[in-house]
């Protein structure tokens, strides 16, 4: 009877022995499988891929012309003279700026200074004669300047508002440059271009490497860039002490640039 027990319980312990080892193999084998999968699955993107770049360029013609005038007005101590001076200019170039069509949300006043002028004395030192304290500068008077922005979007107008503000009394204009007012439908046309030739370049090289192109892992675009082609504004004259001619303007063209990587998976 105790013989019996005794092959029983042998038999019990290496069944259970034969199950805990078939487990075991089974978690190893898990373990194993689960490994590999995630290995192949973050390979493609560590250690099997490629990337390509592509550039995409639209041109088209600039739609907005901005410029800005001051008026810089230079007089004695009396502020409120030279406030009552320059304002009243400004204004009149504002108002003709207007008449021409220009909105107001075009017209934006840039800054407004108000600076003193000094007068500096010359102190020659001597070895000889006792030196004196040189005076401090002294103000003498003001200088008032304002600047404003204006957008004109009737290219045809720009010549006679250029002229007709420094007849106004505008003695300063600069910054004359030509732009698109939205270029957000042209970046995306530039951005679809840049990546169909990145894509005709991925299949090229893999073509020429005996690979094929994986699915895409990631995708980075560069800084969009504007480049101008206009040639500059031509001014016959400025001459604030009497009617100027109008300006010949030439808006030309304007290239907008979209460079964009795709880094795709080798099969």
């Amino acid at each position: 009877m105790c013989f019996l027990n005794s092959d029983v319980n042998g038999r019990v312990k290496v069944f259970f022995a034969i199950i805990v080892g078939l487990v075991l193999i089974a978690f190893g084998y898990a373990v194993v499988s689960y490994v590999d999968t995630y290995s192949k699955s973050i390979e493609p993107s560590a250690f099997r891929s490629f990337s390509v770049s592509g550039e995409g360029k639209i041109t088209a013609i600039p739609d907005v012309a901005q410029f800005t005038f001051s008026v810089i007005t230079e007089g004695g101590k009396d502020i409120a003279k030279l406030q009552k001076e320059n304002t009243g200019k400004v204004n009149l170039a504002i108002d003709f700026v207007k008449s021409k069509g220009v909105e107001a949300k075009d017209i934006k006043t840039l800054n407004y200074n108000l600076d003193p002028r000094y007068q500096y004395f010359s102190c020659p030192r001597s070895l000889i004669e006792e030196v004196k304290p040189c005076p401090p500068p002294e103000i003498i008077g003001y200088k008032i300047s304002q600047t404003v922005q204006v957008k004109v979007r009737d290219f045809i107008k720009i010549g006679d508002i250029l002229s007709g503000v420094v007849e106004k009394g505008v003695n300063d204009v600069s910054q004359l440059s030509f732009t698109i007012d939205d270029p957000t439908k042209l970046q995306d046309e530039a951005r679809e271009q840049a990546i169909v030739k990145a894509r005709e370049k991925a299949k090229l090289i893999a073509k020429a490497g005996d690979f094929r192109v994986g699915r895409l892992l990631g995708i980075d675009e560069g800084d969009i860039t504007p480049f101008y082609k206009y040639a500059p504004a031509v001014a016959e004259s400025f001459d604030v002490g009497g009617a100027a001619p109008s300006p010949t303007i030439e808006s030309g063209s304007q290239e907008i640039s979209v460079n964009v990587n795709l880094r795709y998976e080798i099969e």
